[in-house]
């Protein structure tokens, strides 16, 4: 009986024990989801909430987005090491690749998060590379070095008379028109060759006085002085009347031997040339001063071109042309600009260069259109480099240097000429530095690509933390950066559960907000087991 007592008493021993260890384990496991569920939001600390679909919006207190979704909590020890403070960040920079930097973070005109910047990184504009990509895009480079530049400038016009050898036949006095000796428009002529035979009573008038004053003066050889010098200075006068009227010596020559008057005066050609006007016909009655032919000389011709104003600095007098025309497409013909006009069209802002080219055969025709090339040569070498390495956007001009090992930089040029295929750099690049001339739009596109991608990433640390320990205080005062309790009763309405045990102990469903709270379990103590939930 008293063994059988021991062994009830040591079976009941048994059993408070087994009890009890039942019931320490059941606190003990209470206690260890305890810390999984309510105590981890006290010690993970919170640095922002993140869009639910992936945005790049973030918040620094709890919130939902449009759908209702609450915002993921992002932890410190699961952002990336640079949001951990373990880079200083210099600066931001623009995600496109423009010249503009921050010293905070923001947004550019599209929305896009400026690209972080941190200490001991290349220049942020930096592009980087791999060789294998390099080699893929067949990257080029060349040097830039110091040239002489020369440029041909393009200027297109029209063969013209020469002004210096044109010629107007309009007779000194009135008459009629006999005679044409030459009756065609476009017609060869040489200097002295008849032209028209017209009559003129004034010329015959003219002719008689010369006869009787002549023969008068013979008559009185032996009279007395006074006479012979009156009939003289009458002789003379009616002399130098014909001639005023432009009659030729060999005309008068002629009056002289004959010693009679004619009745039509024949007019001759005063110089070589051709016919470009014949307003005269036979039989027309004429006055002084009007024009009966108009001849000009075709052995030189002009081109007067129009040359733009933006490169009439590379044109001077003295420069030698290379004429091109349509008629004659096999044949080119040299000239020199004689002369820059002075006056600049204000509708088509060009001036007009004056190309005068010999014309022996005949060929240049007025009205003719044809091209003139100018070739203009630097006076001193300067520096350049090839116009595919210069990348032009409209309102800035930028090449990219290579650095060595795949390193490219862009380079804002302010550039000067362009000639035979280099441009002029006046400013953004020094001699001896190496630019890429093939394969720099495609190197341009993958460092704006890389810069969008991670301006769409989000917000840097630096911005994170600037924007939870600033504007986070000042939109609630309540929610304190370090506060995490703050953060878990702000996150209490609907807040993703990051563990577990959190889902066990009854948190609301993030992906479904109007869902029913589950009960909650209550510790020993009387206390909730997930705290601000």
């Amino acid at each position: 009986m008293k063994h059988n007592n021991l062994f009830l008493g040591a079976g009941a021993l048994a059993l408070a024990t087994a009890a009890a260890g039942f019931g320490g384990g059941y606190m003990m496991a209470q206690k260890t989801d305890f810390p999984a569920g309510s105590a981890a939001p006290q010690e993970r600390k919170v640095l922002y909430y993140r869009n639910p679909m992936g945005l790049s919006d973030t918040s620094p207190v709890p919130k939902k987005d449009p759908m209702g979704m609450d915002y993921v909590p992002v932890y410190a020890d699961e952002a990336p090491a640079s949001a951990r403070g373990e880079r200083k960040i210099l600066y931001y920079r623009n995600p496109m690749g423009l010249p503009d930097t921050s010293p905070v973070p923001k947004k550019d005109s599209m929305g896009m998060d400026y690209v972080a910047v941190y200490e001991g990184e290349e220049s942020g504009d930096t592009v980087i590379i791999g060789p294998e990509k390099v080699q893929q895009l067949g990257v080029l480079t060349a040097p830039v070095e110091r040239r002489m530049l020369t440029r041909t400038v393009r200027a297109v016009g029209t063969i013209e008379v020469d002004e210096r050898g044109q010629y107007t036949l309009a007779p000194r006095f009135a008459g009629w028109i006999e005679k044409l000796h030459v009756n065609t428009t476009g017609e060869p002529i040489r200097q002295g060759q008849p032209l028209l035979e017209v009559y003129s009573p004034e010329l015959v008038s003219a002719q008689q006085e010369f006869l009787i004053a002549n023969a008068g003066r013979q008559s009185l050889a032996g009279g007395s002085a006074v006479a012979r010098q009156g009939l003289a200075s009458l002789s003379e006068s009616a002399l130098e009347r014909l001639r005023n009227w432009n009659i030729g010596e060999a005309q008068l020559e002629r009056l002289r031997h004959t010693g009679k008057a004619l009745r039509t005066l024949t007019i001759t050609a005063p110089v070589d040339g051709v016919v470009l006007e014949k307003p005269s016909v036979e039989g027309m009655r004429f006055q002084a001063g009007d024009a009966l032919y108009r001849i000009a000389d075709l052995d030189t011709v002009w081109l007067v071109a129009e040359v733009f104003e933006q490169d009439l600095a590379l044109v001077r007098p003295g420069q030698e042309a290379q004429i091109t025309l349509d008629a004659y497409p096999d044949r080119s013909f040299r000239g020199k600009v004689t002369f820059v006009y002075p006056d600049l069209s204000s509708q088509t802002r060009t001036a007009k260069v004056r190309i005068e080219l010999p014309n022996p055969d005949g060929l240049l025709k007025p009205a003719m259109f044809g091209t003139a090339q100018l070739a203009a040569v630097e006076q001193a070498p300067v520096l350049a480099v090839p116009d595919s390495a210069v990348i032009d956007s409209g309102t800035r001009r930028v090449a990219l240097v290579a650095l060595g090992e795949g390193r490219f930089e862009p380079r804002e040029l302010r550039i000067g000429r362009r000639a035979g295929g280099f441009l002029e750099v006046l400013k953004g690049l020094g001699e001896g530095e190496s630019v890429v001339t093939r394969a720099n739009f495609l190197i341009d596109a993958e460092s704006n690509l890389k810069a969008a991608l991670s301006g769409m990433s989000g917000k840097t640390a630096a911005a994170v933390e600037a924007h939870v320990h600033g504007d986070a205080a000042g939109a609630d005062s309540s929610v304190a950066p370090g506060n995490v309790d703050a953060h878990g009763e702000h996150h209490s309405s609907g807040s993703h559960a990051t563990d577990k045990g959190n889902a066990a102990l009854g948190g609301r469903d993030s992906h479904n907000p109007g869902s029913p709270p589950e009960p909650q379990h209550a510790m020993p103590d009387g206390a909730d087991s997930h705290g601000g939930h």
